[in-house]
């Protein structure tokens, strides 16, 4: 059926023929994609001409309609085929009411709230709709909608969207991460890790931002991220921008920055299995350990200055600490789980202390 039809039938100036045809119209296509067409068109029309015609021409179809229904009800002693067509027409009237004018003053309404088009309200609805967890004791990698990969460390966890959409492609991350970002220089892509965000564009990167540390880390392998500042107000500041072979550390709290070059293996090792220290303050070492075992350690001060420079490839924790106290005068002791009141048990609490000479 023709638009220009039902427009017609409105004004009455219908045939016989053409009242059937709206009726059937009405009975069998009001709510195809042609019918919902024409309402998006009437409504999209009265947005562009910014005023109310569109509003009295419903209120103007809604009095005809009642006037048609009151006309009905105050004929029914007339004879049985008048009552019968006045009966359906009715009837048919009031059909046409709810399948062609509430969804119109519906779909009206829900625009007028949101004040937005709606592809932006759809692509809302899958913003932060999925969220992953790497296991303690588990690597987890995962590809996003744009192609770009994220490995996920021990305990870690991201939130992202199903499918990206606006300007930008943010993530929010906590724990520890590894981007291979596919390349869009049309949409960055956004890491927000605490009150920092990491963005990039195509580019390789590590992330280190669990929640009980101030400290977020950020190692550069190839490309150019520009670092954040995420303030009380959710506005953003720029800090600072990276080099490949940059490793950048950022104090949360009171803001401060500190770079270093070169290196770069053995911030992002750990994707291979791999635990590479140079140099490494044995509080370091242990807080790594940590993360990866689920376990708490507690450093007396004789020991804190001990550092450590070895490479560990899938070794157990036990065998790892065997090898510091081969290394450094070191004695280490596993304590037994408590039982809480829960029922649950406690992480393993290891001591670690100066060995005592002979």
């Amino acid at each position: 059926m023709k638009k220009e039809l039902l427009i017609k039938y409105l004004n009455n100036k219908c045939t016989e023929t053409e009242l059937s045809e709206v009726l059937r119209w009405v009975n069998t296509d009001a709510l195809n994609e042609e019918g919902k067409s024409w309402i998006l068109e009437d409504w999209n029309s009265m947005q562009e001409t910014g005023n109310f015609e569109d509003d009295e021409k419903f209120a103007a179809i809604f009095e005809k309609i009642q006037e048609k229904i009151d006309s009905s009800r105050q004929n029914n002693n007339l004879k049985t085929s008048k009552t019968i067509t006045l009966s359906f027409v009715s009837n048919w009237i009031t059909r046409a009411a709810a399948i062609l004018l509430i969804p119109v003053l519906t779909f009206l309404l829900y625009t007028l709230s949101e004040n937005k088009n709606i592809s932006d309200q759809y692509a809302k609805l899958v913003v932060d709709s999925l969220e992953v967890i790497a296991p303690i004791g588990s690597r987890t990698v995962i590809q996003l909608s744009d192609g770009s990969v994220v490995y996920l460390n021990y305990g870690s966890r991201i939130k992202y969207p199903q499918f990206f959409s606006g300007d930008t492609r943010k993530v929010v991350l906590t724990g520890e991460g590894f981007f291979k970002v596919a390349h869009n220089p049309e949409k960055p892509f956004i890491v927000k890790a605490g009150n920092l965000n990491i963005m990039a564009v195509g580019t390789t990167f590590n992330v280190l931002a669990y929640s009980d540390d101030d400290v977020i880390e950020t190692t550069l392998v190839n490309g150019k991220v520009i670092l954040e500042q995420i303030n009380l107000n959710e506005k953003t500041k720029t800090i600072g921008t990276m080099t490949p072979g940059q490793h950048v550390k950022y104090n949360s709290q009171s803001g401060d920055i500190s770079r270093s070059e070169g290196k770069v293996e053995q911030y992002i090792s750990w994707t291979e299995g791999k635990l590479i220290f140079e140099d490494t303050p044995i509080l370091q070492v242990t807080e790594r350990l940590s993360r990866m075992f689920n376990v708490d350690f507690q450093v007396k001060d004789e020991i804190k200055d001990y550092t450590y420079t070895v490479t560990l490839e899938n070794e157990s924790l036990s065998q790892i600490l065997d090898l510091i106290t081969i290394a450094t005068p070191v004695v280490y002791k596993m304590l037994p789980r408590k039982k809480l009141p829960d029922g649950t048990f406690s992480r393993q609490k290891i001591t670690m202390d100066k060995r005592k000479q002979n």
